[in-house]
């Protein structure tokens, strides 16, 4: 697992260490793919794999993320993108996710 880059996504990165411990774990600053200044800390995509969600439906996961992220997701992240599997599924998918699409708002052309 990369180091994150970035206070925000620092923090994403310790909460969801701390509360899943994840066997694989990435955050994607996408703020860049939109219209917010530079070096933004707005938008992000997560993958996250954890034996935690072995007994979780996809809705449940979300929301375990959303409440683990709740203060975040309340302040300085605007959008955020999950991919939640467990170890199975993530290697059943060849540890791929599809790609974020471009920004379709907010005047990025």
């Amino acid at each position: 697992m990369a180091e994150p880059d970035g206070a925000v996504a620092q923090t994403i990165n310790d909460i969801l260490v701390d509360a899943l411990a994840p066997v694989h774990l990435e955050i994607l600053n996408e703020s860049s793919m939109h219209n917010v200044p530079a070096n933004s800390e707005t938008h992000f995509k997560i993958i996250v794999v954890s034996e935690n969600f072995a007994s979780q439906s996809l809705v449940q996961r979300h929301r375990t993320v959303n409440n683990l992220l709740a203060e975040q997701l309340a302040g300085p992240v605007h959008a955020l993108s999950m991919h939640t599997h467990t170890e199975k599924e993530w290697l059943d998918k060849g540890g791929v996710v599809p790609d974020s699409p471009p920004c379709r708002g907010g005047g990025v052309s």
